[in-house]
């Protein structure tokens, strides 16, 4: 479904991308780790159009995402935003139809309400809270909504941005639950980006290791913790000796 080929991304003399190269197969869930600053996110957004990479390729379902109609393009995608990124002056239910109520496949209100309570029923949140807004929310239930959102337009691939960032670990395990099922359910594609080893254990099929710009390894989840690769080895164990220099 989306494939990379010898990406690079400069920022200035700030070279975070220096040939990624990865293929994400169809209905399947990839997880990229990485730690902080190794252009995992910038990744994404090369993959979504809202960054030109300096060169190489990618293609999204046989298409390269540089070419035809962007809006149409995007309307694939749903994304689960770290924090969730929540509009602080629309209601939970405006929230979660943000994309029914406008553009050109624009729903009447009503049945966007409709649609956004059944997605909150879906993360587990009763019809009463489609009225409340982000600020009357604890950090867990607003995940959820951030969630209900990405899955609304039932997109054919979805985005998860440290999907558990700031979660106890109860929750961020409710959420990892509920993000397995839901691509399951879906037959989407899943992308999630995350340094939280129960997470990649939790939502991936597949793994792939981001460090110094390239793709150190891939390779399904069940073969991470043989890989024989240093990188992925120091990463998942948290080790401070290795490849990956501690940042002081």
């Amino acid at each position: 479904m989306i494939e990379l080929a010898n990406v690079h991304k400069a920022f200035g003399a700030n070279h975070v991308l220096r040939g990624v190269t990865l293929s994400v197969p169809r209905g399947e869930s990839m997880v990229i780790i990485g730690g902080s600053g190794t252009g995992k996110s910038v990744l994404l957004k090369c993959i979504l159009g809202l960054v030109t990479p300096d060169s190489g390729q990618i293609r999204v379902d046989g298409r390269n995402v540089a070419e035809g109609d962007h809006d149409a393009f995007l309307a694939r995608f749903g994304m689960l935003f770290q924090g969730a990124a929540l509009f602080d002056s629309l209601s939970v239910w405006q929230n979660v139809a943000f994309r029914l109520l406008r553009g050109a496949r624009k729903r009447p209100r009503a049945e966007a309400r409709e649609i956004a309570i059944e997605k909150l029923r879906r993360v587990g949140l009763k019809p009463e809270v489609a009225e409340l807004y982000p600020a009357e929310l604890s950090g867990g239930m607003q995940k959820r909504v951030g969630l209900a959102r990405a899955i609304a337009a039932e997109p054919e691939i979805i985005f998860f941005d440290e999907p558990t960032t700031g979660l106890d670990p109860i929750m961020a395990g409710v959420i990892n639950e509920l993000i397995r099922e839901i691509v399951v359910e879906m037959g989407a594609t899943a992308v999630t980006i995350t340094h939280d080893m129960s997470s990649v254990r939790a939502i991936a099929d597949d793994v792939a290791m981001l460090h110094d710009g390239v793709i150190q390894w891939t390779g399904p989840v069940g073969r991470m913790d043989a890989s024989g690769d240093p990188y992925v080895d120091q990463f998942i164990h948290g080790r401070a000796t290795g490849p990956i220099e501690a940042v002081r």
